[in-house]
């Protein structure tokens, strides 16, 4: 089998030659990820196209701003440098209020940290809420290159948000879970009001260009204990069923992506109908082992995961040696199993050791991974 149909019978519950091997955001055919252009992951990356299969992460371009998509309005922006950290504060006036938002990025870390929320109470919501709204508009001209480059190597997976990651990251991640537990009625409007707009940009989405695979991130805000399982099955299921229902009839596949604590939620992430779900933390990260994860739910869905990268960063070598057979033995059985880590490095230069450790858990995925 090549790897776009290992990957594809592991999602659709078919049998597959050997487990199929994800490294996640470490993307080997993408010539544009950062990954792919640091002399430091040259060598892991070399491997990761030569042994892996690939889940290529690809969004297209968008106009996306602000609440997914308000209207463009008047926007203040100020950068500063401190130090090896260059800071971004955006300012904006809606519904009489003033609201603002802080960003840090550091040298030679590839992300992006939010250090200060657009609302800091209900009723910046309320303003932010009242600014006129646009759906979005996609460009994906890039996605000729892209399935150029993947081919038979993988599939393309695109990623977006549910409407409780969009209303939960309007406020510091504290605040926002006081907000749904205290105020759940407003929080309930706040949440359908954004569904609503995640819906008209999933149509147009789809209508731009249809992927294979279709990645819902969110939902590991309302697990316990940042909401209790009540709010989970109220705030997240409905609304992921629905968007994976309409994914569905375009002919996609969907993997719903939920860290943290998800044993008291776990039915209720199948009655979404997603196809896939990463990245089955195991405790004490999570709060569930990969083999009852397997149990469970491993009929209906496909399982990604759980290999935690703190282990590929900072663990013994007999460690990784460990934890990779223990992976196979708790999920490989039945198929629907890619073994994957539970995130990706990001920080430039790649350190000898994670390098060391991903090319080992790769060899044993090999070894310990075959039908």
């Amino acid at each position: 089998m090549n790897s776009r149909e290992r990957l594809l019978a592991a999602l659709q519950g078919r049998a597959t030659d050997r487990v199929p091997i994800s490294t996640y955001e470490l993307v080997g055919y993408n010539s544009r990820a950062f990954e792919n252009n640091d002399p430091s992951y040259a060598r892991l990356m070399q491997a990761i196209r030569e042994r892996t299969d690939c889940l290529c992460m690809w969004d297209g371009a968008s106009n996306a701003t602000f609440l997914e998509s308000a209207r463009p309005v008047e926007m203040r922006v100020e950068e500063r440098r401190e130090g090896d950290t260059l800071v971004r504060r955006k300012v904006l006036e809606a519904g009489g209020r003033r609201l603002s938002q802080t960003t840090k990025i550091i040298d030679g870390i590839h992300t992006t940290w939010q250090t200060e929320h657009w609302c800091k109470s209900i009723e910046d919501v309320d303003a932010a809420l009242s600014l006129p709204y646009e759906p979005l508009a996609y460009d994906v001209s890039d996605y000729a290159r892209i399935a150029r480059e993947v081919g038979d190597h993988g599939l393309i997976m695109t990623s977006l948000a549910d409407p409780l990651w969009l209303a939960a990251d309007l406020m510091e991640f504290g605040a926002y879970t006081v907000w749904a537990r205290t105020e759940p009625e407003h929080f309930a409007r706040t949440a359908a009001a954004l569904h609503e707009r995640v819906m008209e940009n999933l149509r147009r989405l789809l209508a731009a260009r249809v992927v294979a695979v279709y990645r819902i991130c969110g939902p590991e805000y309302a697990t316990p204990p940042y909401l209790p399982p009540e709010l989970f099955e109220r705030f997240v299921v409905p609304y992921v069923a629905e968007m994976t229902e309409r994914i569905h009839r375009a002919g996609a596949l969907v993997r719903l992506h939920c860290h943290g604590r998800i044993g008291r939620v776990l039915e209720a992430i199948a009655r979404a109908a997603p196809d896939a779900l990463d990245p089955c933390e195991a405790p004490p990260d999570g709060d569930i082992a990969l083999a009852e994860v397997k149990r469970r739910v491993g009929g209906r869905l496909c399982l990604f995961g759980n290999l935690q990268l703190k282990l590929l960063e900072h663990g013994a070598p007999e460690a990784i040696e460990r934890a990779v057979p223990a992976c196979m033995d708790a999920a490989k059985d039945g198929g629907r199993y890619v073994i994957m880590p539970t995130a990706a490095p990001i920080q430039s230069p790649l350190p000898q050791k994670t390098e060391e450790n991903y090319l080992r858990f790769i060899e044993a995925a090999w070894r310990w991974g075959r039908y």
